[in-house]
Formats: C-alpha cells, sequence, structure tokens
C-alpha cells in the first residue's frame, strides 16, 4: 500500500536532515505527531540518520555514580531522594575506595566519562575532594553534576580534574523543585565562561508538561550549545507525588527524543535519552547512562541493584541497535580501553 507523508511534515523532516536545525513552530508541529503514526516513525528515522553520520555510528556510555544517598531538604516532587519522599530515612556517603573501585571498573569496560552526582546539599569541598582522588588514578573524564555554582566554583572544578559538568533546566522548575530557572541558566553560562563542557538533558518529561514547555528546554540547549541534550522520561518511585500524573512510554520518549535531535542540529557531540531503552537508538540518540551509587529515581541505596543498568547490559543494547560502543567518544579526546569485546 502506498502512502505520502503531509507536505508540511516533509519539508520538517527535509530541512532537519539538511542539519540546519528546525525552528520552535517546526518543534511544536512534531511534538504533536501520534507516536504510531508513519509521520513519527519517519521522524524517527530522520533523527536516527542524522545522529549516525554525525556521531560515526559511536555509541557513548558515561558511567553514572551517586556519590551520597541523603534526605535532600529541597524536596524537588520527582526526586526519591528527598525528605518529602521518606524513601530514604539514613544517610549514606560512599566512601572514596567505593568510589574508586566504581571508577576503575567503569575504566575497565570502556566507559567514555564518568559522572559524579550529588545531593543538594551535599559538601562541594568533598566533591573536589573525590575528584582530585579519580584524577590520579584513572583516566576517564570527569563530569560534575551538583547544585548551582559560582565562576569560582567553577574553577575549582577543572582544578580538580573535572573537564565537564551536568546542570539542566528541569521541567516545572519553580513548581515542582525550589530553584528559579534564571539560577539555573546562571550557572550554565557560569560553566561556558570557566571552560568546563556543559551537559544537557530535556529532564524529567511527565504526560503532564506541556509540549510549549518541553519544546523550550530543547531550544535551551541549542542556544547555549551543549555538548549533549536529550530526552529524559520521569520515573515514579512508589509513593511518589508524581504518581498520579503516570509516566510516558518510552516510544514517546523516542519521539521526543528524534524533535530534540533535529532542533540541536549540528551542534552536539552526541545525543541522550535516559532510563537505557533500545526504542530512542533508532530515534537519534547514542548515549547511554549506566548507573551505580545514588539514583532519584530508585528506592535502592545503590542504583546498581535496583533500577540501574551496568555499562555491559547498555553496551549489549547499543551493539543490538548498530551503534558500536568500542570506538572513541565524540565528546572527549579519550580513547579508554577499546580491546573489550562484547558478548550478545
Amino acid at each position: 500500500m502506498s502512502w505520502k507523508i503531509p507536505q508540511k511534515i516533509a519539508d520538517i523532516l527535509k530541512k532537519g536532515s539538511d542539519n540546519e536545525g528546525i525552528d520552535r513552530e517546526e518543534a511544536l508541529t512534531l511534538m504533536q505527531l501520534d507516536p504510531h503514526s508513519r509521520e513519527s516513525y519517519a521522524l524517527m528515522q530522520t533523527a536516527d540518520g542524522l545522529s549516525r553520520e554525525q556521531f560515526s555510528g559511536k555509541g557513548e556510555n558515561h558511567f553514572h555514580i551517586g556519590v551520597n544517598v541523603e534526605a535532600c531538604p529541597f524536596n524537588c516532587s520527582f526526586c526519591s531522594l528527598t525528605v518529602k519522599a521518606g524513601v530514604f530515612k539514613e544517610k549514606t556517603e560512599f566512601t572514596h575506595d567505593e568510589v574508586l573501585r566504581w571508577a576503575r571498573s567503569a575504566e575497565s569496560g570502556g566507559a567514555d566519562a564518568l559522572n559524579l552526582m550529588t545531593t543538594g546539599t551535599y559538601s562541594f569541598k568533598r566533591l573536589l575532594e573525590i575528584g582530585n582522588v579519580l584524577r590520579k588514578a584513572v583516566s576517564t573524564p570527569l563530569v560534575a553534576n551538583t547544585r548551582d555554582i559560582n565562576h569560582k566554583e567553577g574553577e575549582r572544578l577543572l582544578d580538580a580534574g573535572f573537564v565537564g559538568a551536568y546542570h539542566a533546566v528541569r521541567l516545572g522548575e519553580g513548581r515542582d523543585t525550589p530553584f528559579r530557572p534564571q539560577e539555573r541558566i546562571r550557572t550554565i553560562t557560569v560553566l561556558k565562561d570557566v571552560g568546563l563542557q556543559w551537559m544537557n538533558c530535556v529532564e524529567p518529561v511527565g504526560p503532564e508538561h506541556d509540549i510549549k514547555e518541553i519544546v523550550d528546554l530543547m531550544f535551551l540547549a541549542r542556544k547555549h550549545r551543549a555538548t549533549y541534550s536529550g530526552v529524559m522520561r520521569r520515573i515514579n518511585f512508589p509513593g511518589s507525588p508524581m504518581e498520579p500524573h503516570g509516566m510516558i512510554s518510552e516510544l514517546e520518549t523516542a519521539r521526543m527524543v528524534a524533535v530534540s535531535r533535529l532542533v540541536m542540529g549540528d551542534v552536539p557531540k552526541a545525543h541522550c535519552t535516559h532510563e537505557p531503552h533500545t526504542a530512542s537508538l533508532f530515534a537519534g540518540a547514542n548515549l547511554f547512562f549506566p548507573e551505580v551509587g545514588a539514583s532519584p529515581r530508585d528506592e535502592e541505596v545503590d542504583t546498581g541493584k535496583g533500577r540501574g543498568k551496568g555499562l555491559m547490559e547498555c553496551k549489549r543494547m547499543q551493539v543490538e541497535m548498530g551503534w558500536d560502543p568500542l570506538l572513541p567518544s565524540n565528546c572527549f579526546k579519550h580513547e579508554g580501553i577499546r580491546n573489550k569485546k562484547i558478548a550478545i
């Protein structure tokens, strides 16, 4: 049976496939496509082709280490690591030896980066100490995921061996969190000013979020030229105040990943999704985050024993979908260990 994509959609996809980036109204049009429609699959194929060419078939894996578990008083509604959530009653800080063991395991497995995440009240000084320990022990690039910072603190991250920082203006910022979007954006400019790579994701997406708010954050990533962006869906932990809203599906996530990819154009060095799943790997995503330690989506102290996907599992998923995780990273001038064959 023959079929034809409506000309308006075809024109947008053609513009996207030429790596020009698409404008806000075009992105909003694509965000309204039925995820099960032929047009939506054409969108995902367009984004997939763009990423495979631009990223040379590389599957990226940035290994996430949640450094501490603590009931955070900032009480972001989507996070299990808060006082309000009541999930974690005791404070746990993983030792330098534990973090180092995870880091060495990630390096030996060929991870492309180490992302160190802390809760909102975690000591910035201790984060710097961990960075100093790791930079002497492993060659894998270090990325911080911490609170809002100023220029002096950004320079201290650089001095401690960090080459980048993950920071996002979250969906519902100021509504579901106590933070002002302007302050989050100020930190993004700080990272760029001091010479840290800025990593980003549109997150955490739920069914309740207006597509205009979602698209605006896609364009924020493009405006400030994120090293990578993408889409992370919200995962509801049991008892989460967001549970009544439900969650978006992996297919819906993949469609949004594709829209985000066309928005970003030739800006990114990778495109991400979280949590790891195969659908987005044929919709423009090539970057996964294997996880251990604390996670705002889990009830386990060590998400490596809970929801978190392991490095080898992430790499196998990428290989199944035609991505090669053994190639050098596009995000960093770092080759790591690339002699590990992946069993499928």
